[in-house]
């Protein structure tokens, strides 16, 4: 949550730098939460235009969030290593969209990329990668029952 709180607060038109995934596809969650809720209330409200397929709550939130989600998707190409210009993809027509999700998707950069540090450089930190300290004893005991199933399981299926 504080991701897309950072989005909408600290990092409004913040085009510099990188995001991760989980902050692009939060941010697009809650951006599609938001929508269908001030969509919902247009509709119940009566402030729902059917011709014209728009509603004044909608299109206060779109209008709202359209920046942040701009900003943090230049942000989401940056990690990929990418322009920010890559977004006019979405233009294409028909393809386009899908093209841009593909580029969302890819995993980042390690490490630092010409457009800042790798955003997972903070999390990794509290996150320890380590299996096994070199003191540690490790138990090998159910190795061995393993071992015997696999034997038996062996010895019976060559007759």
């Amino acid at each position: 949550m504080n991701l897309v709180l950072g989005c909408v607060t600290q990092r409004y038109a913040k085009f510099s730098g990188r995001a991760r995934r989980k902050e692009y596809w939060l941010f697009v969650l809650a951006f599609i939460v938001a929508s269908v809720v001030a969509l919902g209330i247009d509709i119940s409200s009566g402030t729902f235009d059917e011709i014209e397929v728009f509603g004044v709550f909608s299109t206060i939130v779109t209008l709202g969030l359209l920046i942040p989600y701009v900003a943090v998707s230049v942000r989401r190409l940056h990690d990929t290593n990418r322009s920010g210009w890559w977004v006019m993809v979405n233009l294409i027509p028909g393809i386009g969209y899908m093209w841009f999700i593909a580029l969302c998707c890819l995993k980042g950069d390690e490490g630092e990329n010409q457009f800042g540090s790798d955003p997972l450089a903070s999390v990794g930190n509290s996150v320890s990668t380590k299996t096994s300290t070199p003191s540690s004893t490790i138990d090998n005991s159910q190795d061995a029952s393993f071992s015997e199933v696999d034997e038996t399981y062996n010895s019976t299926n060559e007759k």
